[in-house]
């Protein structure tokens, strides 16, 4: 089973004010264990970056620039998320920057359906608990010290490892791997030696002595 772990970042909190996507960043999982495989691109929104996104994420007007449009980098995107889940913080959130991309290109948008909200997930495991990507890798003791500004491909790459505790907090196979080796184990014990089971004398003579008081008795048949 593929799943692609996704994040963005963006110049503000609304596509329907004019914002847009700056960073988009996705980590493939395949049987809910990551692959190695990654899409990260920057973006130049084709507009300036207000100070409160900048203080978030740290990408200037002047960085940006230097980067291609959406329209350039669709096709890549879109070839790399294929038509598998997507697990997304905050799906709603992204995805509606990421459709009103894809809407001004005239492309098919990403369908609500195909998303996996870590969010709802977390809420429903923890429920009346935080459920930021900070206060989850917290709860699950990930290492965030590399997270001085919110980046997309390091958001979603710490999104995969908060998804696997959410979902279990164990890779899948473990169990079968770990009950394998024990089968395969070879017992080096040493076997004892048969107990004798053949009745004494005195055991022989009482069993004959029992049966003369029978009638009948299936022993001399």
């Amino acid at each position: 089973m593929r799943e692609i772990v996704l994040d963005t970042e963006t110049t503000g909190l609304d596509p329907k004010s004019g914002h847009r996507v700056v960073e988009i960043g996705c980590v493939e999982l395949v049987n809910h264990v990551p692959t190695g495989a990654t899409f990260q691109t920057y973006i130049d929104p084709e507009r300036d970056m207000p100070a409160e996104a900048f203080a978030v994420h740290g990408l200037s007007r002047e960085f940006l620039a230097q980067h291609p449009v959406f329209a350039h980098v669709a096709d890549g995107f879109q070839a790399f998320v294929a038509d598998d889940p997507l697990v997304i913080h905050n799906a709603t959130f992204d995805l509606g920057f990421l459709n009103a991309e894809l809407e001004r290109l005239g492309q098919a948008v990403l369908p609500r359906e195909r998303a996996i909200d870590t969010v709802a997930l977390a809420r429903r495991k923890y429920p009346g608990a935080q459920a930021s990507l900070d206060a989850l890798c917290r709860r699950f003791e990930i290492d965030l010290s590399a997270r001085d500004l919110h980046g997309a491909l390091l958001d979603a790459q710490l999104l995969a490892r908060v998804y696997l505790e959410l979902i279990g907090g164990r890779q899948p196979g473990l169990e079968l791997a770990a009950t394998a080796a024990a089968a395969a184990t070879v017992d080096t014990r040493e076997a004892r030696p048969p107990r004798p089971h053949a009745p004494s004398a005195a055991e022989a003579d009482a069993h004959a002595a029992l049966v003369d008081r029978l009638a009948d008795p299936v022993w001399r048949r």
